[in-house]
């Protein structure tokens, strides 16, 4: 049983995010630090949706036919990563869903988790991610200045002695009109997936289905 696609829509969201990179891009010009091996963001775990997950595992597939070492590499540390977070992960480390923050202590507790470990997918000899392409959305925004909470964040690496003004003329709006959360609430309905994880454990269950499938196979 092969892993299953993203859903249709993925490709124009996708697409969508890309066209606003390039436009913030060429805005902000010299003040993006962004480059390949620059890696800082990719060191400290993050929340992604089932819409990431779904991606990744399917660029894991694909990786498999076309570059088994390397993707055999991506599982490797995959399993390393969950391993060490298990113990301490802020959510069900089983099924790799987070809790849901309800107070001030979960807050903390999640702030202050594996703000030290680097992305399984990051390759540690390049610094440069190795399921590029299917990365997450959060992957594809960091960076520009973007809007959070009402407050308009951007890396501490980037836009450095800009002004407020500069910084502001540079924002990426990455998803207009919302089509992530329209994509989510189909594949909720769809296949009943829900809630949020983090990279490793997304691509640990890919890799325990795929052990089982195996186990099972005639």
């Amino acid at each position: 049983m092969p892993c299953a696609s993203p859903p249709p829509g993925d490709q124009k969201l996708i697409q969508i995010v890309t066209a606003a990179l390039a436009d913030t891009v060429s805005r902000s010009g010299k003040w993006l630090a962004c480059r390949p091996g620059c890696s800082q963001c990719c060191v400290g775990v993050f929340a992604i949706n089932q819409l990431d997950a779904l991606r990744l595992r399917h660029g894991l597939a694909e990786t498999e036919k076309t570059d088994p070492e390397r993707a055999a590499r991506i599982r490797k540390r995959a399993l390393d990563t969950v391993a060490r977070l298990s113990p301490e992960y802020p959510g069900n480390p089983v099924t790799g869903l987070l809790d849901e923050a309800e107070d001030d202590e979960d807050c903390k507790k999640w702030d202050d988790f594996a703000n030290h470990e680097p992305c399984p997918v990051l390759d540690p000899a390049t610094g440069t991610c190795e399921l590029y392409e299917f990365r997450p959305v959060i992957c594809r925004t960091f960076g520009p200045p973007l809007m959070s909470e009402g407050d308009l964040g951007v890396c501490d690496l980037c836009f450095n002695g800009a002004t407020e003004a500069e910084i502001a003329a540079c924002e990426m709006k990455p998803d207009p009109d919302n089509l992530e959360a329209a994509l989510l609430e189909e594949l909720e309905k769809t296949t009943g997936a829900q809630g949020e994880t983090i990279i490793a454990f997304a691509l640990v269950h890919e890799t325990e289905s795929r052990d089982l499938r195996s186990e099972n196979s005639p």
